[in-house]
């Protein structure tokens, strides 16, 4: 479920981004480049997730 969710949310926040951009630029948005640019942000927060270690930061007064 959570990465059928990260998928969805980078695709709402890639499409508007290139809505905006593409507005910006006054050209027409293309929602294909979009998708695929989606695809490859989703990929990149699962890798960047998996790299981020789960373990506790130890408090400054232990050492």
């Amino acid at each position: 479920m959570q990465y059928i969710m990260t998928f969805i949310w980078s695709f709402l926040l890639v499409s508007m981004l290139t809505y905006v951009v593409s507005s910006i630029l006054g050209v027409v948005p293309n929602f294909g480049l979009a998708a695929i640019l989606s695809v490859a942000v989703s990929i990149l927060v699962f890798i960047v997730s998996a790299i981020i270690p789960n373990d506790p930061i130890a408090d400054a007064d232990s050492h």
